[in-house]
C-alpha cells in the first residue's frame, strides 16, 4: 500500500473490494476525471452558495451534462483537487480541495485553508459510499467540530463503476429542515497525466 494513497488508507481491507475504475480514480499518481456533469440546487439557495463560492466551497451555478474535469495530484500527505466547470456559453467555474487522512475509515475534504467536511467511507455492494461525520474549522493547530446540521445538512456521496473505464458519482446535501439542498452528479472517466 502506498503511503500517501489517502483512500486506500482509509478503506484499509476494504479497497480490495474497490473496483478498478475507483482504483484508478483514487490513484496517488497525478491524474485527471474528465466528464459531464448535473448541478441541482432550489432558486432560494443561490445566495447562500454564491458566498459559499467565494470562500471556495461548491459551485454556484446550476447546470446540465456540464463538461467538468478534475485534477488530482499529491503533495507529501495531501491531495489537491483542482475541478473546472465549462459552462456551454464559456464560462469557467473553478472549485479546489485537498484531502488529508483523518485516522480509522475517515478523511478530511478541506475548501480553504480554515473550513473542512470530515467524511468516513465504506464499500457496499461495490458501490463507495461516503457519509458526511461533521464540519471542521482548523484555526492553527486548533481543531473544532461542527455538527453537520447546524450548517449545510447531511452529506452522502456515492460512487460507482459504470464499465471498465467510467464511474458514475453523485453528491447530496440533505438538510434536516429543508430536505435536499444541494446535488452534483455525473459520469467520468480518469485518465493518468
Amino acid at each position: 500500500m502506498s503511503v500517501n494513497n489517502i483512500m486506500q488508507q482509509a478503506l484499509a481491507k476494504q479497497w480490495l473490494a474497490l473496483p478498478g475504475t475507483l482504483k484508478a480514480h483514487y490513484n496517488d499518481k497525478a491524474n485527471t476525471d474528465i466528464g459531464m456533469l448535473t448541478i441541482e440546487y432550489p432558486v432560494w439557495m443561490q445566495l447562500f452558495l454564491n458566498v459559499l463560492h467565494m470562500m471556495g466551497a461548491l459551485l454556484n451555478r446550476k447546470g446540465n451534462q456540464i463538461q467538468a474535469s478534475v485534477v488530482k495530484e499529491m503533495k507529501g500527505n495531501v491531495q489537491h483537487w483542482s475541478r473546472t466547470i465549462t459552462f456551454d456559453d464559456g464560462k469557467k467555474v473553478y472549485f479546489k480541495s485537498h484531502w488529508t487522512y483523518a485516522g480509522n475509515n475517515k478523511l478530511i475534504e478541506y475548501v480553504n485553508p480554515v473550513l473542512g467536511l470530515c467524511m468516513s467511507v465504506e464499500v457496499m455492494d461495490n458501490v463507495l459510499h461516503y457519509h458526511g461525520e461533521y464540519y471542521v474549522i482548523k484555526l492553527g493547530k486548533l481543531m473544532l467540530r461542527v455538527p453537520e446540521w447546524l450548517l449545510l445538512g447531511h452529506t452522502t456521496i456515492e460512487e460507482k463503476e459504470v464499465d471498465s473505464g467510467h464511474f458514475m458519482m453523485d453528491f447530496r446535501l440533505q438538510h434536516p429542515l429543508f430536505g435536499q439542498i444541494y446535488r452534483y452528479s455525473g459520469k467520468f472517466t480518469t485518465v493518468v497525466n
